[in-house]
């Protein structure tokens, strides 16, 4: 039999977590203040642009393992462990915002001030070391009224899903970590991560919050790390894409391959908000991390020769393929794409969109927010018409994946096509047209 599992935050960590458990037998609550998002889980759709989430809330819904609420009374009340993923976004100072998850804590202490039985509480969002211990618990005791390992547990959770793969990233981690004052508090998420590969590790709070910060700043460094690489063997007139196979062939020493083939920049609303995060906290230690500390000027630089790339070209009509940070998500936060195309507009070109996955219809949340603060006239460039898009363009610039077949049969001799990302040579589409890598 399922446990009983409540989830407070239905955006892309929280949908996911809660497809995921319901699909593997769990009854589960979905928790969130945007009613839209409440309605559409609870209809057994999913409230965010995913593979496989579809299939797995419809499949949860029909066999009345999934249900949404916006009472957290409710849902602490109905389950036994309840995940806080609500998001941590930076403030411009790039210290973490805690308001969110400050107030859904305090939330869930009342809540268990009503309940007689033990409940555990297992925050997924991504905190710097020492949070969990120093604001999370005790917000819960005060609203509460109650003793942490007594009367309840506090757990953390950190998760690896990347947008675009996360449903596949859930069920297969690089590892699973569990942080706990005392081992004694994890066994209902022992059995809860049965289903998951790969290895577990239980370890202390702190050493939990800190292993997600090093593997995301890691991340960054590597792909930086790939797209300066990638430059530089352009402009030296090395072949990049032979430099690169050879050195990721190496898994002893470089550990894996992945993020080290030049592409475009990293976006998203982690790495970005991480680093700043790790930057701020290093400041107020009084320590300097030159490395860590010019990761996000290195990315700036590489969206600046995205841009440079497009106006050296002297055309003024861009078609524009791929708005959102990857492909197979509509998450527009910080997506470097975004930013890109803002800059264009401001140098007078003439910019249409297409993105099968972003329909500004959809977006809700931080999310929403983002792209009206940054750049809220982008309804009027985005375009359903794939063909409508490249036929306008005179500069053709990839930012997506793309089917090889899509733009052989659509470009012309006269277009400049750019790809930003580096399709794989196999799937480049075999066009006329004058064809520009980024870096290789």
């Amino acid at each position: 039999m399922g446990l009983s599992i409540s989830v407070f935050g239905l955006g892309y960590v929280g949908s996911v977590t809660a497809a995921c458990f319901a699909h593997e037998g769990h009854q589960v609550i979905g928790v969130d203040v945007s009613l839209a998002k409440v309605e559409t889980l609870g209809a057994g759709r999913s409230p965010i642009v995913e593979a496989r989430m579809s299939e797995l809330l419809a499949e949860a819904h029909q066999a009345g393992r999934v249900r949404a609420t916006s009472n957290a009374a409710v849902a602490v009340g109905e389950s036994d462990i309840s995940f806080v993923c609500v998001g941590t976004p930076s403030l411009r100072s790039g210290k973490l915002d805690f308001v969110y998850v400050e107030r859904v804590v305090r939330e869930i202490g009342a809540a268990l001030k009503q309940k007689k039985s033990h409940h555990v509480i297992v925050l997924r969002s991504t905190v710097l070391p020492g949070t969990t211990e120093s604001l999370v618990i005790p917000a819960i005791e005060q609203a509460s009224e109650l003793r942490a390992g007594v009367d309840f547990s506090v757990c953390y959770n950190p998760e690896f899903m990347r947008e675009g793969s996360a449903v596949a990233d859930f069920h297969q981690p690089p590892y699973t970590i569990l942080g706990a004052q005392d081992a004694q508090h994890l066994g209902p998420l022992r059995e809860l991560y049965k289903c998951v590969s790969g290895p577990l590790f239980e370890t202390s709070i702190a050493v939990a919050e800190m292993v997600k910060y090093v593997s995301n700043a890691f991340h960054a460094v590597k792909v930086s790390f790939a797209n300066e690489v990638g430059t530089l063997c352009k402009n030296l007139g090395v072949d990049t894409v032979a430099v690169t196979r050879i050195y990721t062939s190496d898994t002893k020493l470089n550990i894996s391959p992945a993020y080290l083939s030049p592409g475009f920049a990293f976006g998203g609303s982690c790495l970005p908000k991480d680093l700043r995060a790790l930057a701020y906290r290093a400041k107020e230690l009084d320590l300097e991390l030159p490395l860590l500390e010019a990761v996000l000027p290195s990315n700036a630089v590489h969206i600046d020769r995205a841009v440079d790339a497009v106006l050296r070209t002297n055309k003024r009509k861009i078609a524009f393929l791929g708005l959102s940070f990857k492909a197979g998500t509509d998450d527009l936060r910080e997506s470097p794409q975004v930013q890109v195309i803002k800059r264009l507009l401001g140098e007078g070109c003439q910019v249409r969109v297409w993105d099968q996955d972003v329909s500004l219809g959809r977006l809700a949340g931080s999310n929403r927010q983002y792209i009206e603060e940054v750049i809220p006239h982008i309804g009027s460039l985005l375009a359903s018409s794939f063909e409508e898009v490249v036929r306008g363009g005179e500069v053709v610039v990839i930012a997506t994946r793309i089917e090889k077949a899509q733009l052989t049969s659509l470009v012309t001799p006269e277009q400049i096509v750019i790809d930003l990302i580096n399709l794989d040579p196999a799937n480049r589409p075999n066009v006329a047209a004058p064809y520009q890598g980024m870096c290789w």
